[in-house]
């Protein structure tokens, strides 16, 4: 049996294992299948709780310890920067250093970066770390008015447009296809979205989606970049597959070329982000794609009792859809533990109450604090948490709020450490402090107000305190686990810490709401505000999305390890109409309910599968071999991007009509500030050289010139064609 999953601070480094085989120690049967699946596709439909992060660091360890993969070939990507340092780690750990473990985001733009002067010239644009304030400017700019709420609805849209690779004239027949409810009118949305990107270019940033879609465009259109990372990478992991956005998907395979040394890891049941773009269907659709892979369904629950377990497979259970039709049925590897406790409240502040008389008897009872987590539908439902959990005493912190090292009193905690560490035994602050948390403490006590005893009262004075008191902790720890830690060592610490945004652990009650707390799990859950309206929420409307609010209270219920509290209110304040009802997710779970629709698939059990029959995989295409490009005026094997991409070589004689040319020219420069792109992101000068070189006629002409993929021959295919017919295109877009 594994372990839990969570770990002090500064747990305990554990001794390389001293062989490959001694990597292997410690894994279940599934767990060492996937470890030793290093060849080929390999696809891990991985349960909340079962133990994937440790498959799957091992697995990559275990490559690297035998020999079979080199570390520095080997590229793994997740989607947090906590995720991807907690790999890391592991891995260094493990004795498999070397390996990148990474973002997409962050892997994407060392790329980008690395490449920029070859593929582009010149310095790389100024990346923004935040959109918002830009999008603001952009509705000024249009005379347009929008409140906090729609600036951040608006934002949301424009990142969901870029990672589907929408651009802005397509914005409302996307958004009606995907069953999206804009936050103003659809073609005002779309004129937003082409204001910001003209903004952006006249200010020449880019943004985090910039990132992807610029990398895209490179390995699209350079072959020879391309293929120098490939020559880098050949071996990919991909952690938390059912989020990939169609963008992302679009860059793996980009790196991956032609090769399927991949292994995906997922689960279809806890999808919770398709407001931003991300889908489960590449993760469903992978035997498809490869129909030799080799699947392992990880469904030993190491994290949750048997009662959590039970409540968690019964909610997936009454669930339908595609995702549904994937489910894993976990089976829990703890001790068994208290029923899951369910409570009706006559109103929100009352549930609030509740909830903080539960908390402060737990905490009395020896449960730490920071083991315990208050999960909400809606951060707008905080508030009264916050004030609730204040009046009973108990301290608290905010997740998914600013992030920790951005807060203003950690900034000036930092710099006032950092001064103090570079002074020494010269600095007055540190007169009488003899360790390294006295130390802190003093620093923090006369530069940043820390105080021994918290403020009373919630809001931002107490946020601030907390934020202090997280710093103090850590450096407690920090001392406990090298004694001989100094403050400078504290600073260094910090330093690495913010890089990575591995924020300290405050020592307080989590207040999160469901996808904030994604990937973490607390000894005590608290499951507030489960009604009708909130869960589902009132807004989902279709099947799909109701379903993702079942999957999304799937994942509330899965963070919980032992103790597991859900509630409800009947009216949102005192003396309203009860007329609330608990969500129908509960039916036939709680106590005196049946359920209220039909069971759904059956679940799918663990263990292996090594591919389809020969006779069903022979039925699906597989990719072909390429073969070598040759010239064709002389006929000499072409080796260089450019040369390929005009299917001659450099100084062989050109028949490319200069009129045609330039026409294409004129109309890719009013497509890229139509769509707020690079003009190279529609196509390059050499793509545009090679269809004046060929005058194609038709649809499958165009498409056979290098550099016109698929999605490129859709969106502009028509235009080309038109072009090279001598006939006219429209201009800008009549609503203009």
């Amino acid at each position: 049996m594994t372990a839990a999953t969570h770990s002090p601070l500064f747990p305990q480094v554990p001794d390389v294992p001293d062989s490959a085989d001694a990597v292997l120690e410690g894994l279940d049967p599934e767990q060492r299948e996937v470890a030793t699946a290093l060849r080929g596709p390999v696809c891990v439909l991985a349960g909340a709780g079962t133990g994937k992060t440790r498959a799957i660091t091992h697995r990559i360890a275990y490559g690297v310890r035998a020999g079979i993969l080199q570390p520095t070939s080997v590229l793994a990507v997740t989607f947090t920067n906590r995720a991807a340092g907690e790999m890391r780690g592991r891995l260094r750990q493990l004795g498999a250093q070397g390996v990148q473990a990474r973002t997409f985001h962050s892997a994407a733009l060392r790329q980008l970066q690395y490449f920029w002067p070859k593929a582009i010239g010149g310095g790389m644009p100024r990346l923004i770390d935040r959109k918002i304030q830009l999008v603001a400017d952009a509705a000024a700019a249009l005379g347009t008015r929008l409140d906090r709420g729609e600036l951040r609805d608006v934002t949301s849209e424009i990142e969901w447009c870029k990672v589907t690779q929408t651009i802005p004239a397509d914005y409302p027949y996307a958004a009606a296809k995907a069953g999206r409810e804009s936050p103003r009118d659809p073609t005002e949305i779309a004129h937003l979205y082409a204001a910001y990107e003209d903004l952006k270019r006249d200010r020449a940033v880019i943004d985090f989606e910039d990132v992807l879609l610029l990398t895209v465009a490179i390995l699209q259109d350079r072959h020879d970049i391309a293929e120098q990372i490939r020559a880098q990478y050949q071996h990919f992991v991909v952690d938390e597959y059912q989020d990939v956005s169609p963008l992302q998907q679009r860059l793996l395979e980009l790196w991956l070329g032609e090769r399927d040394d991949l292994c995906v890891v997922g689960d279809a049941s806890q999808t919770i982000y398709s407001f931003t773009g991300a889908t489960p269907d590449h993760l469903l659709d992978f035997r498809v794609r490869y129909p030799g892979a080799t699947v392992v369904k990880l469904v030993r629950d190491y994290r949750s009792t048997p009662q959590v377990v039970r409540l968690a497979n019964g909610l997936l259970a009454q669930a339908h859809g595609r995702a549904a039709d994937h489910r894993l049925e976990l089976i829990s590897q703890r001790p068994s533990g208290p029923e899951p406790v369910y409570a009706e409240y006559t109103d929100e502040p009352a549930e609030a109450e509740g909830a903080a008389r539960r908390i402060r008897e737990l905490i009395d009872a020896g449960v730490p604090a920071a083991e315990i987590a208050v999960l909400f539908r809606t951060n707008s439902q905080s508030e009264t948490y916050e004030q609730a959990l204040a009046d009973a005493g108990v301290p608290y912190q905010l997740r998914g709020a600013e992030r920790f090292f951005d807060r203003p009193e950690v900034r000036k905690a930092g710099i006032a450490l950092r001064g103090a560490a570079r002074f020494g035994g010269n600095d007055a602050l540190l007169d009488g402090a003899v360790d390294l948390p006295s130390q802190v403490r003093a620093v923090l006590s006369g530069e940043g107000g820390w105080t021994p005893v918290p403020p009373a009262g919630s809001g931002a004075v107490r946020e601030r305190w907390e934020s202090l008191a997280a710093l103090v902790n850590l450096a407690q720890d920090l001392a406990a686990a090298r004694p001989g830690a100094t403050l400078g060592d504290f600073v260094a610490e910090l330093d690495e810490r913010a890089n990575t945004q591995h924020a300290p652990t405050v020592q307080g009650v989590t207040l999160a709401s469901l996808h904030a707390a994604k990937g973490l799990e607390w000894d005590a859950v608290f499951l507030v505000g489960v009604a009708e309206g909130m869960l589902p929420i009132t807004y989902a409307k279709t099947d799909e999305q109701v379903e993702e609010e079942r999957r999304l209270l799937y994942v509330g219920v899965t963070r919980a390890r032992e103790r597991l509290h859900v509630s409800w209110a009947l009216s949102r304040s005192p003396g309203g109409r009860p007329s609330r009802r608990p969500s129908r997710f509960l039916d036939g779970l709680r106590p005196g309910t049946t359920p209220t629709v039909g069971r759904g698939a059956a679940a799918a059990v663990g263990g292996v599968e090594r591919g389809v029959l020969a006779a069903a995989a022979a039925a699906v295409p597989r990719r072909t071999q390429r073969t070598p490009a040759r010239c064709r005026v002389c006929g000499r094997t072409l080796t260089d991007a450019g040369e390929m991409k005009l299917m001659r070589c450099e100084d062989c004689p050109s028949d490319m009509d200069e009129g045609l040319y330039e026409r294409l020219r004129e109309w890719r420069a009013a497509q890229a500030a139509q769509s707020g792109q690079p003009d190279f992101c529609v196509f390059t000068d050499r793509t545009l050289m090679a269809i004046a070189e060929a005058r194609p006629d038709s649809a499958a002409e165009l498409s056979r010139i290098p550099g016109v993929l698929s999605r490129k021959l859709r969106s502009y295919g028509a235009d080309v064609l038109a072009i090279c017919a001598g006939q006219e295109v429209g201009g800008e877009d009549a609503d203009d």
